[in-house]
């Protein structure tokens, strides 16, 4: 069971109905098994979404923004707990640090940063913390066929492809993150680098 998830997504909501409603799912599914939600602290677009739906509901939500950003992304001010940072790879390090696990929804380049260096962190053996990907109306589907083109022109281990769990699906998504084997991988640096 994870008790704190970040939830990587974007600062706009994107132009299909079905994005708002798996951020309100997803915000739901969060409050009824009291999973802390850890994101980017903004109150607009997917991430104002998911912290408000939360918020509105009764549930915990950490926010972590740059203050560069807080009048930009609109602080969630009423956010259980707001940790404020110089630098998005600060934001980055202290949403990694207070979650056990990592799901990106819908994004544009902010949510792809914090997903491919989540997902490099773990290919370096810097942490076995489960990422997943929500791919909602098939936001995804190209980004996971050029997953499967980086692995098969040998750009990625097949135990690095690995660590990505995809479902279009949270409660599904949710099993594969909790009962996957760990992936097996040397460690090159010690967890408490990043």
């Amino acid at each position: 069971m994870f008790n704190t998830i970040a939830v990587y997504c974007g600062a706009k909501m994107g132009n299909k109905p079905e994005f708002a409603a798996a951020a309100q799912a997803l915000a739901t599914h969060f409050v009824e098994n009291q999973i802390t939600l850890v994101y980017g602290g903004g109150k607009v677009g997917m991430m104002g979404e998911i912290g408000g739906t939360m918020l509105a509901q009764g549930g915990k939500v950490i926010a972590v923004i740059p203050h560069f950003l807080s009048g930009k992304e609109i602080l969630q001010a009423d956010a259980t707990e707001i940790y404020q940072t110089d630098t998005m790879h600060e934001r980055k390090a202290i949403m990694y640090r207070l979650s056990d696990a990592m799901i990106a929804l819908p994004g544009g380049f902010g949510t792809m940063d914090e997903l491919f260096e989540t997902l490099t962190w773990s290919q370096l053996g810097l942490h076995a913390r489960p990422v997943g990907l929500l791919n909602v109306a098939g936001f995804y589907d190209h980004f996971v066929t050029f997953l499967d083109e980086m692995a098969a022109s040998g750009f990625l281990l097949a135990s690095n492809r690995a660590m990505i769990h995809i479902s279009d699906n949270l409660p599904d998504l949710l099993d594969k993150m909790k009962n996957a084997p760990p992936v097996e991988i040397e460690p090159l640096l010690r967890e408490n680098q990043v």
